[in-house]
This record gives structure tokens, sequence and C-alpha cells, in this order.
């Protein structure tokens, strides 16, 4: 397409905007797009919110199995599992027989 036919493409698609915008709309309209914007925000902060909480579950880590349990949750070598194993291992020298993950 050369530069002069496609600028004015996409003149004629700014032009089509700018009518859009600048029709008039009823205050009827106005307040129901508004609410239906309104309520789709609400609904997906409160599907974010359930989907974060859900990710964030505690897992408990036995010390004396401490590898077997970090690579039943994460793949064995990942940075994940590598912190799994860091920080239980600093609770686990301290005598505790668990350690929480999440």
């Amino acid at each position: 397409m050369k530069p002069m036919k496609m600028k004015k493409v996409m003149s004629n698609k700014f032009d089509e905007l700018t009518k859009g915008l600048a029709q008039s709309t009823t205050r009827r309209a106005a307040l129901r797009k508004f609410g239906v914007g309104l309520a789709g925000a609400v609904l997906a902060a409160l599907g974010l919110r359930s989907n974060a909480s859900a990710q964030t579950k505690t897992r408990k880590i036995n010390c004396a199995h401490l590898t077997e349990d970090c690579a039943r949750l994460y793949p064995p070598g990942s940075p994940a599992y590598q912190g799994c194993v860091s920080s239980c291992g600093i609770v686990c020298s301290q005598g505790l027989k668990f350690c929480t993950i999440g």
C-alpha cells in the first residue's frame, strides 16, 4: 500500500471516530453505559481478588522431608524450589518440625 493511500485510510478512520464521538447521546444511554462499565470493573476486581487469594495458599513443609516436599510443589532446580529449600532450611535449622510456604 502506498503511503499516500494509507494516510487517506487512516484519515477516514479518524474522521469516523471523531464523528462518532461528536454525536449526542441521551442521558439514559450514557448512564446505562456508565453503569455497565462500573459493574464490569467491580466484577473484575472481585474476580482478581479471589484468584490472588487462591494462589497464596499456605503449604506445610515437613522438615524431615524438606527437599521432597519442596520438589512436590516446585520443579527441582527452579528459583521457586531453591527459595523453598533455602527459606525452610533456615526455619528447620532452628529445631522446628514444619515450615510454611506462601
